[in-house]
């Protein structure tokens, strides 16, 4: 059995690591790069960075910090935000990156999926998925709606749907977060962890509401994920990956172990 992954997600705006709840109130809560070095050294398989208002700003992405990133540690991260065409891409990944994240720019336009993992393999094409809940209806018969631009613009397409075409369009990855449960340190969307990934045949990183280490073992187990992002839990110190991980380990479930 592959081992379970556990992913420090670092959100960005205007070069600082930044926290919010929901996709709101947003605090400062450190330098990227140091923070990258921090988590890397303390045992995670992978990092995720989100410029979160490169998209609702229309500006590119953030490569000086990318390239920072890269200098610093030696585990594979990915980074979105900001991402529009195949020269954004190749930029994030030559400053370093061995993924690219898009979500606004590929529901805008479908196409950039396709086209990435034509030039760089589905492998480097991660699908960020902000989802929402909704009353189902019509247009999002599984009670999950797509949200795009950090929250703020809800699309009426069926999340479910969404992950499937996706796949069928080269994505070779998915991270999955959840706006209800994001940064409440309350667990998890089981349901639409879950529901997603029995739906795709490629791993799905579950996202939002991590705040315990019995969090991330319902995710794994009960959602099915195939890797875990925390955020809260770990930026201010509740708890410490070395310990996520034994947590982990103690109930079964395969981790790579720090020692």
């Amino acid at each position: 059995m592959l081992s379970k992954r556990i992913i420090p997600c670092l959100d960005v705006r205007d070069g600082r690591t930044t926290k919010g709840i929901k996709f709101r109130n947003n605090v400062d809560i450190g330098d990227p790069v140091a923070m990258a070095r921090l988590y890397y050294e303390a045992g995670a398989d992978e990092l995720v960075f989100y410029d979160i208002t490169a998209s609702s700003d229309r500006r590119n992405i953030m490569i000086d910090v990318v390239r920072r990133v890269a200098a610093e540690i030696l585990i594979p991260f990915s980074v979105g935000g900001g991402i529009r065409n195949l020269n954004d891409m190749r930029d994030v990944l030559l400053a370093g990156a061995e993924k690219v994240s898009v979500n606004s720019a590929a529901i805008l336009d479908p196409a950039l999926i396709s086209a990435g993992a034509q030039a760089f393999g589905s492998q480097c094409i991660v699908l960020g998925m902000d989802v929402k809940r909704v009353t189902p209806c019509p247009t999002t018969p599984s009670g999950y709606e797509m949200v795009i631009h950090g929250g703020r613009t809800p699309m009426g397409i069926d999340a479910l749907w969404w992950a499937q075409e996706a796949v069928r369009l080269g994505a070779g990855e998915i991270c999955l977060n959840s706006i209800d449960a994001d940064g409440t340190q309350a667990g998890y969307e089981l349901n639409l962890t879950r529901m997603i990934s029995e739906a795709v045949p490629i791993p799905v990183i579950a996202s939002g509401g991590a705040g315990t280490p019995e969090h991330l073992h319902q995710v794994l187990t009960q959602g099915r994920a195939d890797a875990a992002l925390i955020a809260s839990m770990v930026h201010y110190g509740t708890y410490t990956i070395k310990g996520i991980k034994d947590y982990l380990a103690q109930r079964h479930i395969p981790v790579r172990l720090i020692w």
